[in-house]
């Protein structure tokens, strides 16, 4: 099993910024990467980005490009989600799961491990 919890969520105003994180623990040997989802109310969850647990390569949803970015520490088993330029259509829960299969995935339905959430709302 694998438990993650993330943290870091909260209110920002519009152009702000916002670190997330994402604490992975329990039988970690067999994670090929960690992904960043979100759902705001009344959508769908949709993938904000990936990152390869051993290489550290990174993904990202078109609409995120150039504002977030993820990286990883490995000693400590967590990944931060860094947001830049914040906009109000980011306001969603936030969310980090582990996909154990190999390759990147960007469908939710391919991740087994999924954490809470965190909200993040930006204000305009």
């Amino acid at each position: 099993q694998v438990q993650v919890v993330e943290s870091g969520g909260g209110l920002v105003q519009a152009g702000g910024s916002l670190r997330l994180s994402c604490a992975v623990s329990g039988r970690t040997s067999g994670i090929n990467s960690l992904g960043w989802f979100r759902q705001a109310p009344g959508k769908e969850r949709e993938f904000v980005g990936a990152i390869t647990w051993g290489g550290g390569r990174t993904t990202y949803a078109n609409f995120v490009k150039d504002r977030f970015s993820m990286s990883r520490d490995n000693a400590k088993s967590s990944v931060t989600l860094q947001m830049n330029s914040l906009k109000p259509e980011d306001t969603a829960v936030y969310y980090c799961a582990i996909r154990t299969g190999l390759l990147v995935n960007t469908e939710a339905r391919y991740y087994a491990y999924w954490g809470q959430g965190t909200q993040v709302t930006v204000s305009s």
